[in-house]
């Protein structure tokens, strides 16, 4: 039997190329310890928008409403800013839709239910949820990238009270 003395390091005091050995080791440590996308589905949850899969790397997302398009226009207005690309797809949407709808919607219309307009309606909501769906795909690769970088490491690091050798590595 032996012993080993090690000198343990706080992330504060490594040396530049040892903080960054470290930072690499750990680099994909928020994204794998944890369900980092859960915020993002939650709040594509309470517009009414359920997030049912995504790849950052082919840009791909899949989801539905879980209310109507409208409902779901509703609750962007009253839950998101208006600098938000959700709020400015949910606007855009209203324009286009509610012309339609109400012609659709119009007794005294030739084009009363016409399924014509029907089909326009549904292209449009169809094309709202493909708008706010790539608007949820944008948050997630943001928040991906941001788990993923040198700051974020960092704070996980310091958090986790971790410690390291001389030269970086985790002890």
């Amino acid at each position: 039997m032996r012993t080993i003395k090690i000198i343990a390091y706080k992330f504060d005091e490594l040396s530049e190329d040892a903080q960054n050995k470290a930072i690499e080791y750990f680099r994909y440590f928020n994204i794998n310890q944890i369900e980092w996308w859960e915020s993002t589905y939650e709040d594509a949850a309470n517009i009414g928008l359920k997030i049912t899969s995504f790849d950052i790397d082919y840009r791909k997302i899949d989801g539905e409403f879980t209310l109507s398009a409208i409902e779901v226009y509703q609750n962007v207005v009253n839950n998101h800013g208006e600098e938000c690309d959700t709020y400015k797809a949910a606007e855009k949407f209203k324009l286009d839709w509610q012309p339609i709808f109400d012609s659709y919607m119009n007794e005294d219309s030739e084009e009363y239910e016409n399924p014509i307009l029907e089909e326009k309606l549904l292209d449009t909501e169809n094309y709202f949820l493909e708008q706010l769906l790539q608007d949820y795909l944008c948050l997630l690769r943001q928040e991906y990238e941001y788990q993923t970088s040198s700051e974020a490491i960092k704070e996980t690091i310091i958090c986790n009270d971790y410690e390291f050798t001389e030269s970086g590595e985790l002890i």
